[in-house]
């Protein structure tokens, strides 16, 4: 696997990069043509809280975690667990018949190993909208108003199907089809 490490308000050491290197090579065994695939690092220092984001981007799917610590390699070590997590975790789901065929490509299915406990996930419910032109300011106050973390509405600019969302540090996001 390629690994680009980048920082943000900090300059990334040879021993960091290094450090990140050796612990996303443990997840090559789960990725199938690992010498294809480029994975990104990106390490932001705010205050004294070291962000660690790795994004794996796939052939049919991207595997992406973040992570917030106080100590740098501490971040590095949950995030990858994280990510390894993710793709054990999914295993039964990637194993599907409907899947089986998309994966092949991304992921090595025997070396994932089974994991207790873990719930089945499923759909419980379905609900159709209306889905109303108006612009991201008018969106932002109508998802705030329903106090929920998403809203999905018609830019009235361009007229295709939008999402805005909550980002975790409280500013918004927006989603934009093609």
């Amino acid at each position: 696997m390629e690994i680009f490490v980048r920082g943000d308000n900090i300059k990334v050491t040879k021993a960091i990069e290094n450090y990140i290197k050796e612990k996303l090579s443990k997840i090559d065994k789960y990725i199938g043509d690992s010498e294809k695939v480029k994975a990104t690092v990106v390490i932001n220092v705010k205050n004294h809280n070291q962000k660690v984001e790795i994004t794996i981007p796939l052939k049919t799917f991207i595997v992406r975690a973040e992570e917030t610590k106080d100590d740098l390699y501490a971040a590095v070590d949950v995030v990858i667990d994280k990510i390894e997590r993710q793709i054990r975790k999914n295993k039964t789901k990637l194993q599907s018949k409907k899947m089986k065929d998309l994966i092949s490509k991304d992921f090595i299915i025997d070396e994932i190993e089974e994991v207790e406990n873990i719930k089945e996930e499923k759909i419980v419910k379905r609900k159709t909208i209306e889905v109303k032109p108006m612009n991201e300011e008018e969106a932002i106050l109508q998802m705030e108003l329903l106090g929920h973390q998403f809203y999905i509405f018609k830019d009235s600019e361009t007229l295709k199907p939008t999402v805005v969302y909550k980002r975790k540090e409280g500013n918004y996001g927006i989603i934009e089809t093609e």
